[in-house]
């Protein structure tokens, strides 16, 4: 089959993998196994975009040990044809909150300082308003202009959802003053989506995918969104960290322990924001499975609740008040 008949398939078959901005489908050829990725139409942008997926595989696979290699780019349409990498995911066998195999903190780390070490010519162009390296505090501001732009757009038809689960008018008050007191470090290429769905073990070694959202910026970010999106037991939380202290330029961890605090904070206040509003579209989409329902449910109790403490909300809700919460949203459906 030639890129375009792969496409062809690949849009036509239903066994597929997909996130939420691109569809995955691995497909035989004479010359083995390829993933072809599409992306989805129409899907709602809720996170920071930089440069195109194959613009970051083509600048970083030379200096990274485990990342697909790039076999197609096309534009119309637009997919791309990967490395099919054969393993087990990580989120199957190991899920959040749940102790990774050892190797994976290791693996993680590795991967990290190896982009760190990635000079910035080798890289796509960025944009012109893009903050300079160093300028850590200008990077938080891109990440929080974003979440707040989310959260106006959604205002009119989520205002009320977001009021019934305690969301203050400004969910990122405090925001800018604990940007404004950020370290200047160096900024490296960063995954920025490292997480357990993202992550296939193979041969004891951890493969990283999905680099459509890697950014060039504060590298304690990096850590930081691993960190709240891995939800590591502490005991392999510590580890993670110490290893990434080892592993890094000095310059790269200054003053981490107070800035990766005030960036996990805002992925929390985000993931309030966001997920309300993905979950509640999952839940009211035709034919979602009643046990995935629960799950969301129960999961998007825990982010809000995460928000509300750092809102200085005590009490937390419950799997009820945010069926309940959800039922004043734009789908007016029970999940």
């Amino acid at each position: 089959m030639n890129h375009q008949e792969l496409y062809a398939v690949a849009l036509a078959t239903t066994e597929t993998a997909a996130g939420y901005y691109n569809r995955n489908t691995g497909l035989d050829t004479p010359e083995g196994r390829v993933n072809v990725r599409i992306p989805l139409p129409g899907a709602d942008v809720m996170d920071v975009r930089l440069w195109r997926e194959e613009e970051v595989l083509a600048a970083v696979r030379p200096y990274v040990d485990h990342a697909p290699e790039l076999r197609h780019v096309s534009q119309r349409p637009r997919f791309q044809v990967q490395s099919f990498i054969d393993g087990r995911l990580l989120d199957g066998f190991s899920p959040r909150g749940s102790a990774v195999p050892g190797h994976v903190l290791d693996d993680v780390v590795r991967l990290l300082a190896q982009l760190s070490a990635i000079p910035a010519e080798k890289l796509p162009s960025l944009p012109g308003e893009w903050p300079v390296a160093g300028d850590s505090t200008g990077f938080g501001r891109r990440l929080s202009a974003l979440t707040r732009r989310i959260h106006a757009d959604h205002l009119a038809e989520y205002g009320e959802v977001f009021a019934y689960f305690g969301f203050p008018a400004d969910p990122l008050a405090g925001t800018e003053e604990r940007w404004a007191a950020l370290t200047s470090r160096p900024f490296s290429v960063l995954h920025a989506d490292l997480h357990r769905k993202n992550m296939i073990v193979s041969g004891g070694a951890t493969w990283f995918l999905d680099w459509e959202l890697a950014l060039w910026g504060d590298p304690v970010y990096e850590l930081a969104i691993h960190l709240h999106k891995m939800d590591y037991p502490e005991d392999q939380r510590e580890a993670l960290v110490a290893r990434w202290l080892r592993a890094m330029p000095a310059g790269c961890t200054a003053g981490w322990r107070r800035d990766v605090a005030a960036y996990l904070r805002h992925e929390r206040l985000k993931s309030a924001v966001v997920d309300t509003v993905r979950y509640s579209k999952q839940l009211a989409a035709p034919g979602t499975d009643p046990a995935f329902g629960a799950f969301l449910v129960s999961r998007l109790a825990k982010k809000v609740n995460a928000a509300r403490r750092d809102w200085g909300v005590v009490s937390d809700v419950t799997t009820e008040d945010i069926r309940a919460g959800l039922r004043r949203g734009p789908t007016h459906r029970s999940p």
